[in-house]
């Protein structure tokens, strides 16, 4: 509470402002292709330290406009992005593909979307904005990132949606787009630039940080990791952490972690251990250095061993 009122002081005394001016987190755009591009969010869950900036987002330029993969986690991050969009470029802003709708990744749309942007999402994304835990969610944010979340801020749905995979052609590159859920979310999509080799893939990959994986499907997540190795890219930019240049390795960490929970959690679901004596038992040393392991871990292991309880399988 007394951040929030310092925060609401500090908007105060700055009135000429807009809430973005109050963006003080660094970002830079980084080249990963010769088309594209990607800001990366800093390490940890989202907090009023880091701005909400703990996510990762792409744009690539054609040479009839832009294409931005994701949005961010409110609309001053977002305007900061485009401030480095039009550092690169002025080409139009076209069309936003929302990996998923999770509030780091969606929440500054209404930015793009005032450039004239066209959204896209998968179909299992529809109606996502008007459930009763998306509204939670954004008074949660409301809560814990004022000024840069606020009563300002619109949860848009997509103009447009696809209902499987769908690749397009926009100023002579070529997009392929994957539907790679249900896995972390029901919709998630990932995004390859072909003449560049670079594939976006949303949160099915976390690079240098434990995934947050709560009770998706971790055996279809792992399904999808294998659809993007397939794409064999030259770079990987994944939801959060930097960007790789050794996709095999680091599709690989986020395969192999959630191997670990469905044969740790599952072998003590068939045998029924309780789970905090199963959790407690369990060597976690291999990620528990890594950052997001004190807020993500235990609540993967935890949703896992139910789900793989039910499923009676640990496979």
């Amino acid at each position: 509470m007394i951040r929030r009122l310092f925060a609401l002081l500090l908007v105060c005394l700055l009135p000429a402002a807009h809430a973005s001016d109050v963006v003080t987190v660094p970002m830079k755009a980084v080249r990963v292709g010769a088309h594209s591009y990607f800001v990366q969010g800093l390490p940890g869950a989202a907090s009023s330290e880091n701005q909400g900036f703990m996510s990762n987002a792409g744009f690539v330029v054609t040479r009839d406009g832009v294409v931005v993969f994701d949005a961010l986690a409110s609309p001053p991050l977002a305007e900061k992005m485009l401030g480095l969009i039009r550092a690169v470029t002025r080409q139009p802003i076209r069309r936003v593909i929302v990996s998923h709708y999770h509030a780091d990744h969606f929440y500054g749309l209404q930015v793009f979307k005032a450039q004239g942007a066209e959204i896209w999402a998968h179909r299992a994304a529809e109606g996502a904005t008007r459930t009763e835990e998306a509204a939670a969610r954004l008074a949660q944010r409301k809560e814990a990132l004022f000024p840069w979340v606020d009563d300002q801020t619109r949860l848009l749905e997509a103009d447009h949606f696809i209902d499987g995979d769908t690749d397009f052609e926009m100023g002579g590159l070529h997009f392929a787009l994957r539907h790679v859920g249900p896995a972390h979310s029901r919709e998630d999509l990932a995004m390859l630039v072909r003449e560049d080799g670079v594939l976006y893939a949303g949160d099915i990959v976390f690079r240098g940080r434990v995934p947050f994986v709560g009770d998706a499907d971790s055996r279809a997540w792992i399904a999808a990791l294998d659809k993007l190795i397939a794409f064999r890219p030259k770079v990987l930019v994944p939801g959060h952490g930097a960007a790789s240049r050794t996709p095999a390795a680091d599709l690989a960490f986020t395969r192999t972690y959630l191997s670990d929970l469905r044969t740790w959690m599952g072998e003590a679901a068939r045998n029924l251990v309780p789970f905090d004596e199963a959790y407690a038992k369990t060597d976690w040393s291999k990620y528990r250095g890594l950052p997001a392991f004190d807020e993500a871990n235990r609540v993967n292991a935890y949703n896992q061993y139910l789900r793989l309880e039910a499923e009676g399988t640990g496979d």
